[in-house]
């Protein structure tokens, strides 16, 4: 499949990469340069916030707004002003670490993972947002968190340990999410990369960006690896669906382990990628603050 860089963010660590179908525009975030980006596909029009801490997600919201994570605890996000307002801190978070990934679900809570800044320690663990409240759900005892999805209907939610190169998966309903099982052991089949962020498609099979491993890999719903899709970069993060009908792959990638020789064998690091999908996303819920 063609893959074009849309946008050159030069990003440190681009993560979190999100369609906002209200707006009709991408966000996506730049952890370590404290950035939150927006890219509009119809005109290229783009630009940045900058950010009060590292920021590893942000998700529309209700109100206009956007929910993100900061490396000291959930802000809210006005686009018009491009103001960041703390919301609270995350109850039991040690210092040294910081937020990373996230997703809603149907219900409009919000799944998240705190991670180790230094990415060495085993001290994050998995969150869930729910209408104001923060409450511990999901795996612990994790140095790097990424994820979690959920699929469309909201049965399933995924979780990864990246160092760990296993993606993860539980039961979810309305009441709650069940134990996580093993779903894929990436390193079986990716020795070299890791697991970063995930996304499911409409079909309930699973997208994941592999780290040091130069592409998107997809998983069926059993957990068998049955695509993947190159990207002109190495350090690969995330993958969104995007565009009026979701069939269009938005991906982020990072440079920050990159040397100068490495950036010269892949000038393109850094950026936002796109390609036409072989198969639709579906439209994320808006977060409920309240």
């Amino acid at each position: 499949m063609p893959v074009t860089a849309v946008l050159a963010a030069d990003s440190l660590l681009g993560e979190g990469a999100l369609w906002d179908e209200g707006r009709g525009i991408v966000w996506f975030v730049d952890i370590k340069r404290r950035r939150l980006w927006h890219f509009d596909p119809s005109n290229g029009s783009n630009g940045f916030a900058e950010a009060p801490e590292q920021i590893g997600w942000a998700l529309p919201a209700e109100g206009g707004l956007l929910l993100c994570g900061l490396k000291d605890g959930l802000y809210t996000f006005a686009p018009e002003t491009d103001t960041f307002t703390k919301l609270c801190a995350v109850p039991g978070e040690p210092a040294t670490n910081r937020l990373n990934d996230a997703c809603t679900d149907p219900w409009g809570r919000v799944w998240f993972g705190s991670m180790d800044d230094s990415e060495s320690a085993a001290s994050g663990r998995f969150y869930v947002f729910d209408r104001g409240s923060i409450r511990a759900e999901g795996p612990s005892g994790i140095a790097i968190t990424n994820g979690p999805a959920v699929n469309a209907s909201g049965t399933r939610i995924y979780f990864t340990d990246t160092i760990a190169q296993n993606i993860m998966v539980a039961d979810l309903s309305a009441q709650g999410v069940g134990e996580a099982r093993l779903f894929a052991d990436t390193g079986t089949l990716f020795t070299k990369a890791y697991p970063d962020g995930p996304v499911v498609d409409a079909e309930d099979h699973v997208w994941t960006g592999l780290y040091h491993g130069s592409c998107v890999a997809r998983f069926s719903p059993d957990g068998q690896l049955v695509a993947t899709v190159p990207i002109p970069a190495r350090d690969i993060t995330k993958m969104a669906f995007g565009g009026p009908d979701f069939r269009t792959a938005y991906v982020t990638s990072a440079t920050k382990n990159m040397s100068l020789q490495d950036m010269a064998q892949m000038p393109q690091a850094g950026s936002l990628f796109a390609f036409a999908a072989p198969v639709a996303g579906f439209a994320q819920p808006r977060v409920k603050l309240s």
